[in-house]
């Protein structure tokens, strides 16, 4: 079965991950959730950068808000992709902070970056990433884009009565 590991800086930004384990599960994907903190749990945050493959892992989406070093650092740690999802955080300044962070990765260290509180996007994104080889989860992710195309076309409908 398919697994996304869903790590964030702190239980603050589990209200904004919650969209990502949601649209995951929706898509019948497993998904494993954790606080790992890249400035208070260095030491987690090695350990799980590089075993989350071993247990299964398939993509990590990283949330953190503020400095934003989680999704980064995780991803030179790791040989898996990596999705940041920048998270407002109330120290934050509007945001700016957490996207520049995980936007502006050095070469050779990419992380596909989501908008500012993107969970659900970052969970779409990953579903996309395994439905590239897992076939069921593919057809689930077809299905999922007909239902957005059957709402503005119904919303189109609609307006014009």
């Amino acid at each position: 079965m398919a697994k996304v590991g869903i790590i964030m800086g702190s239980d603050s930004d589990l209200p904004v991950m919650q969209d990502a384990i949601d649209v995951l599960k929706s898509f019948d994907i497993e998904v494993e959730v954790d606080i790992v903190s890249a400035h208070r749990t260095p030491d987690k945050m090695f350990a799980y950068g590089k075993n989350a493959h071993k247990h299964g892992i398939q993509v990590i989406i990283a949330g953190a808000g503020g400095a934003a070093h989680l999704p980064g650092m995780i991803a030179s740690l790791s040989p898996l992709p990596v999705i940041g999802v920048p998270v407002k955080s109330r120290n934050s300044i509007d945001g700016w902070d957490s996207v520049l962070s995980i936007l502006q990765m050095p070469a050779g260290v990419p992380v596909a970056t989501v908008a500012l509180d993107g969970a659900k996007n970052a969970g779409i994104l990953a579903a996309q990433i395994i439905g590239a080889q897992d076939s069921c989860v593919l057809d689930k992710i077809v299905l999922f884009k007909e239902g957005l195309k059957s709402k503005v076309d119904q919303a189109s409908k609609a307006l014009k009565k």
